[in-house]
């Protein structure tokens, strides 16, 4: 960012967003100290207090739904900005989940003992402050808040402005709750006001915002990685792709590509694009077309994939160079018919964003290929794109999947929260 761009930041916004840092910095340390078991009940807590405020919170998300769509939101990011009872219940079962995980903080990720006697360890310790700035997804607000606690961080959010109700509302009941546990309600905090700016003042308060976290589409992402001045994990999009072999099952095949871009459009693991090898089109694309058909599913497909489309009656545009790379969050998807594995991998390898990519095969010789030449955070055999995502991995929750390779890649969670410090316990050694 630049010294014009750094002072055109409305003064009273970064005083605002350094003071609410500050305090989060103060909650930060008395997390660090927090036994497991205090994380634990707390967490309980808060799920519980989730429930019992379901209608309230879904009240305030009715209300920025209604904003969206009187502003003309699109189907699909209303999709991700509704946070009903369901999706409250589900939020407040993935806090279960992670008080359900061993604790990182402590854990000794490598020790010796040296000739001269000393004994040195490597042990995992929290970032301190994780600031987060996010679209429309509310229940990101809830995963960070959960996945922060429980790895010992203060967390300072910046939800988007789509979901400001609903955001206030699940932080209201969670700093409530974090205060009924005796525990600083400031290890949650919420940026309300002072618009793209606060967002500008968080992801330049180094020394008071340990680690900036983004989560959106590729204009934010971008946004963040350009202009922070705190350390970024960067969280990609997904032009996630399915390749079915020559040694494809063909009713797997059907089954995975229908899941993976039907199941649910709107999230970054739902595949964008497949590839087909030209020696099992006849068999499998009629089948994947017709499922296209019933689901509403728009195909930009080459040529050879047209003429299964067309046949289907799916709806069908011609494919140009930009659908290659789009994340189009929809009902639409990129297809194409590839001569062999060869060109499958070098078109991904094109066009990956390096989030998910998932082959269909009973070639062990295939897919330890695809392993092996596909450089994604999430590379997958026999299933569906739709798995790349914290919870299904195990993780209770997840603050977002990396896309990049330092320190963190794939789907982030507790370990992911941590750093780590060397712990060395001597007798009076001297050098």
């Amino acid at each position: 960012m630049s010294v014009q761009e750094l002072t055109s930041i409305d003064p009273g916004v970064v005083d605002s967003v350094h003071d609410v840092a500050r305090r989060a910095r103060v909650a930060s340390r008395a997390l660090a100290l927090l036994t497991r078991g205090d994380k634990d009940a707390a967490l309980l807590v808060m799920a519980q207090a989730l429930i019992e405020h379901s209608e309230v919170i879904e009240g305030a998300n009715a209300q920025d739904l209604q904003r969206g769509a009187d502003q003309g939101m699109p189907q699909n990011l209303l999709d991700r900005l509704t946070l009903g009872v369901d999706r409250v219940h589900d939020s407040a079962e993935g806090l279960r989940s992670v008080a359900g995980l061993a604790d990182p903080v402590g854990e000794v990720v490598r020790g010796s003992r040296l000739a001269n006697g000393l004994a040195i360890r490597q042990v995992r310790v929290p970032m301190g402050v994780v600031g987060m700035i996010y679209e429309s997804r509310p229940n990101v607000t809830v995963d960070a808040a959960g996945l922060g606690l429980k790895s010992g961080n203060a967390v300072v959010l910046r939800g988007g402005s789509a979901a400001a109700s609903t955001n206030a509302a699940l932080v209201g009941v969670l700093r409530d709750a974090l205060s009924n546990c005796g525990l600083p309600a400031d290890a949650v905090n919420l940026l309300t006001t002072g618009g793209r700016d606060s967002g500008r003042a968080l992801m330049t308060a180094r020394g008071l915002v340990d680690l900036v976290i983004p989560r959106g589409g590729a204009d934010l992402i971008n946004t963040v990685v350009r202009e922070s001045t705190v350390p970024v994990i960067e969280t990609g999009i997904g032009n996630c792709h399915v390749y079915v072999d020559s040694a494809a099952d063909v009713d797997m095949a059907v089954r995975i590509v229908v899941n993976a871009k039907t199941h649910r459009t709107s999230v970054c693991n739902a595949a964008e694009s497949l590839l087909v090898h030209a020696d099992i089109a006849d068999l499998v694309l009629p089948a994947i077309m017709r499922e296209f058909a019933a689901a509403g599913v728009t195909v930009h497909g080459d040529e050879a994939m047209g003429h299964y489309a067309r046949a289907a009656e799916t709806t069908y545009v011609p494919i140009t160079a930009v659908d290659d790379d789009t994340e189009f969050l929809s009902l639409d998807i990129s297809a194409r018919v590839v001569p062999d594995l060869d060109a499958a991998i070098l078109h991904v390898q094109q066009h990956t964003s390096a989030h998910s990519e998932a082959i269909v095969t009973q070639d062990r010789g295939a897919s330890e290929r695809w392993i092996a030449e596909i450089d994604a955070a999430a590379v997958l055999v026999n299933a569906s794109t739709r798995f790349t995502d914290g919870g299904e991995f195990g993780f209770g929750a997840e603050i977002g999947i990396s896309t990049q390779k330092l320190h963190a890649r794939g789907p982030m969670a507790l370990a992911e929260l941590t750093s780590t410090k060397w712990v060395v316990e001597g007798s009076g050694q001297i050098r």
